[in-house]
Order: C-alpha cells, then sequence, then structure tokens
C-alpha cells in the first residue's frame, strides 16, 4: 500500500524481539530514513488497511511501507536492511535464498518469540529517538 510518509515499520508493540528490531535500526538509520508504528495502533491499521493478525490474534509479522511497495515477512527484513548504514545492506544477499525458506524460518522465530525473549504487558514507553520517529494517532 503506497504511503506518501516514506519508509514506515511496523512491528508488535508488545514484542520484546520487535522493540528490540526497533532500537537496532535507529541505531543504524542516522539519517532517520525508518518511522515507526505498532501494528496494535489505529494508525498501523489506518496505513495498512486492516489488522495484521496471526491465529491466535497477535501479530505474527513486521510490515515495511517503502518505494511504494508493501513488504512482509522476511521480505520486510531483508528490503528494510537496505535503508541501513553499511555494512546492513549486504545482508539484502539473503534476498537469493528461496523466499519459502527464508519464510519458513522467520515464521518459526515469531511463533516462538514471546517464550524466548518475552513480551510487554502494553507497549513500553518509548525512548526520545523513538517518539521522535513513531507515527501514531497525533500525526
Amino acid at each position: 500500500m503506497p504511503t506518501t510518509e516514506g519508509t514506515i515499520l511496523a512491528f508488535d508493540g508488545v514484542c520484546t524481539l520487535c522493540n528490540g528490531l526497533v532500537r537496532f535500526v535507529i541505531a543504524n538509520d542516522p539519517p532517520a530514513r525508518v518511522r515507526f508504528v505498532s501494528l496494535q495502533s489505529p494508525r498501523a491499521t489506518a496505513l495498512l488497511g486492516t489488522p495484521v493478525t496471526s491465529h491466535a490474534e497477535e501479530p505474527d509479522t513486521v510490515v515495511l511501507l517503502a518505494g511504494g511497495r508493501r513488504y512482509e515477512r522476511s521480505d520486510a527484513v531483508l528490503h528494510l536492511l537496505l535503508e541501513l548504514q553499511m555494512p546492513w545492506p549486504l545482508g539484502f544477499a539473503a534476498i537469493l535464498v528461496p523466499r519459502v525458506l527464508r519464510d519458513a524460518v522467520y515464521r518459526w522465530i515469531a511463533r516462538n518469540r514471546y517464550d524466548w525473549f518475552g513480551r510487554y504487558d502494553v507497549c513500553p514507553v518509548p525512548t526520545p529517538e523513538l517518539r521522535a520517529r513513531l507515527l501514531d494517532d497525533a500525526r
């Protein structure tokens, strides 16, 4: 779904692993090209059209809106690498691995992420760096 708001990463706001991904992006995106939105927010629903949920009614993917395209699962992560400073864009070479294999690994991690990394009861209070780049309903 195209957006005029630049590159946007929609992430599971209560997932510890996903929040770590956001902190990683902030640290490796000095020009601050990537902005963020929690999948649980009304803003994400407005941007994406529908909530992104799994069978258990929990978000099961990250979504990247970039260059007028929508990417999910491993494609989202790999295209996200292209937005970061070197050497991270080199990781895009993993796009050569067939999507069915990449997404199988992605889904395995997504299925187990709360057990392995934990989860928050509510979306954590954003750091000042994240607050500046977070799309919420007030923006």
